[in-house]
């Protein structure tokens, strides 16, 4: 399968170091299958960080998914369990740390942040929480958070 990463800076090095923390799945590189949501994801980093809209491209095999030797998460859909790991994820009051090499699912709604102060002060429940996070178009992301799954991307382009 074909993977596109949306950056502000062209790199042949992925260094997950340099990833941000406190995302949907916690600090790691990201990806997606749609172009387009690819190249959004690029301006909205030029717009804030400067540089220039760059997709890069990326192979993977997806049989690895499913491969005993990779750990990976996937949320076929949006359900509390993902909510509650969004939620683990982006909460900078908690030290959450996963150990999965891979995680697949919808991607989050930018009100993310707004959405988790919602939660944590009790003014929503975790099935108004996941239901308000839907993405419009149920979009998947994918995350790479180790050396081991990187390894896995063959850059194309």
């Amino acid at each position: 399968m074909r993977l596109y990463h949306g950056t502000n800076i062209d790199f042949d090095t992925i260094d997950l170091s340099k990833s941000f923390p406190f995302k949907d799945f916690g600090q790691g590189f990201y990806l997606s299958e749609i172009r387009s949501q690819a190249e959004r994801m690029a301006k909205r980093k030029c717009n804030t960080l400067g540089g220039k809209p760059i997709v890069q491209e990326y192979e993977f095999d997806e049989s690895w998914l499913h491969n005993k030797d990779i750990k990976t998460l996937i949320f076929e859909n949006t359900t509390p369990e993902w909510a509650k790991f969004i939620f683990n994820n982006r909460s900078r009051d908690r030290n959450f740390h996963h150990d999965y090499d891979i995680v697949v699912g919808p991607i989050a709604d930018d009100g993310v942040a707004f959405l988790i102060s919602q939660y944590q002060a009790g003014a929503i429940t975790l099935p108004q929480f996941t239901r308000m996070l839907k993405f419009r178009k149920l979009n998947s992301q994918y995350f790479f958070g180790t050396a081991e799954a990187l390894r896995l991307l063959k850059r194309i382009r």
